[in-house]
């Protein structure tokens, strides 16, 4: 099996906060992710930092919120906004949950 990927760390982590309504730790990021704690961090910050991203507190938790309106950053997307890819990822979360039941 390659040891790439088709989707960087960074979509990972942001398709992790939109499948859990921004309520999930870095913790748990990194678990799903498959990184350390630290880099779900740094990519949060400079999800953060770019604007793709709202951190907010929530009691003893952070809680995000993603600005899908956003265009995706690589010239090859044609400025589609990373809502596009949020919605393909839940379209195919929706079909396998139905699948399975």
């Amino acid at each position: 099996m390659p040891k790439w990927t088709f989707l960087t760390n960074h979509a990972q982590v942001l398709l992790c906060v939109g499948r859990n309504g921004g309520r999930m730790t870095a913790r748990e990021i990194a678990g799903i992710v498959g990184i350390t704690e630290r880099a779900v961090q740094r990519i949060l910050d400079d999800l953060e930092a770019t604007g793709y991203i709202s951190r907010f507190r929530d009691g003893r938790q952070n809680r995000y919120e993603i600005h899908a309106e956003l265009p995706m950053r690589h010239p090859a997307q044609g400025g589609r906004a990373i809502g596009d890819l949020l919605e393909l990822m839940a379209t195919w979360d929706r079909e396998e949950s139905t699948e399975s039941e």
